[in-house]
């Protein structure tokens, strides 16, 4: 009898030979007779059990552990494969823009006094009046402004700028990682720009925007490339360019510039280098390590600038 070849349904009544005597009744509904049995594992099964197979029928047990044979399909490094692997950069694309429009036009310019990264020793002297919260190093409180900095833009070039990068960057990064790998890449990279900044200029400083986190992608582009073998020389010159820019250019925070790119290769490397039989182990750890750095960045800055 060939593997796929309809059996006849096993009639477990005692004393019954090679089965039984009438109909079998089916092994889940024992009230329901049938002549139908599973073609995997012979087991009588009713209308209500019977799943459509190639030849016959197979019963829901058979089935599942069918499923559960099956090995799911994965992006290059574990993430989950999508119809649009470029959702998470597209949705991030559109909050950044509906954010810039609402604190430039709408809500000016309160929204972005609320969501900056700044970080303000204030006068406490008799008398004087204090109206904005002092920033980061005020507490718990205000350390939102970390992750809220990230999706502000000063003008219209900057913001077209920073999402001109992430859209070319962003899609191949989202295809390889998947999308929840990808968000928490872009979102700890945004982060670590803004502790890094905080952590070495959290005294009297502003600072905002999503470049943090782009030039964690720049990082994590040239990790890829690295670890798939590919030629490394557009990616680098387009990274040596934009740091060129940050160092030559006033009014840039190379501070948060550097954070997001040192927290981008250390994640991506994490990531793209996992060893698949642990491979959810390293990035959960790698993810962990890189957030223990935001939060230890973070709270030594509160505890040299906090009053």
């Amino acid at each position: 009898m060939l593997p796929d070849e309809p059996r006849p349904p096993i009639d477990p009544t005692p004393g019954a030979p090679g089965g039984g005597h009438g109909l079998s009744r089916c092994y889940r509904h024992p009230e329901q007779e049938t002549g139908i049995g599973c073609t995997r594992c012979g087991r009588p099964i009713c209308p209500q059990c019977m799943v459509n197979a190639s030849v016959g029928f197979h019963c829901p047990d058979c089935v599942a552990e069918g499923g559960r044979q099956v090995r799911r399909a994965t992006t290059r490094f574990g993430g989950r494969p999508a119809v649009d692997g470029a959702l998470v950069t597209k949705a991030l694309i559109g909050i950044n823009l509906v954010v810039f429009v609402l604190a430039a036009y709408v809500l000016t310019p309160w929204l972005a006094l609320d969501l900056e990264l700044r970080s303000f020793a204030p006068d406490l002297s008799p008398g004087h009046y204090y109206p904005f919260p002092t920033g980061v190093a005020e507490g718990p409180g205000q350390w939102y402004r970390l992750l809220t900095a990230v999706f502000l833009h000063t003008a219209p070039w900057h913001i077209a700028t920073n999402m001109l990068v992430l859209w070319v960057l962003g899609p191949q990064l989202e295809g390889a990682l998947g999308r929840v790998r990808f968000l928490a890449l872009y979102l700890l990279s945004g982060l670590a720009g803004s502790a890094f900044a905080f952590l070495l200029a959290g005294d009297g400083m502003r600072s905002l925007g999503a470049s943090g986190a782009v030039f964690g992608l720049l990082g994590a582009t040239v990790v890829l490339y690295r670890r798939v073998r590919a030629p490394l020389g557009p990616i680098v010159a387009l990274l040596v360019f934009n740091l060129i820019v940050t160092f030559s250019v006033p009014n840039i925070d190379w501070r948060a510039h550097l954070g997001g790119l040192i927290a981008g290769m250390l994640t991506a490397a994490g990531l793209m280098y996992a060893p698949r039989a642990r491979r959810a182990v390293v990035q959960g750890l790698t993810l962990a390590v890189v957030a223990g750095l935001v939060v230890v960045m973070v709270l030594a800055g509160t505890a040299a600038y906090g009053g």
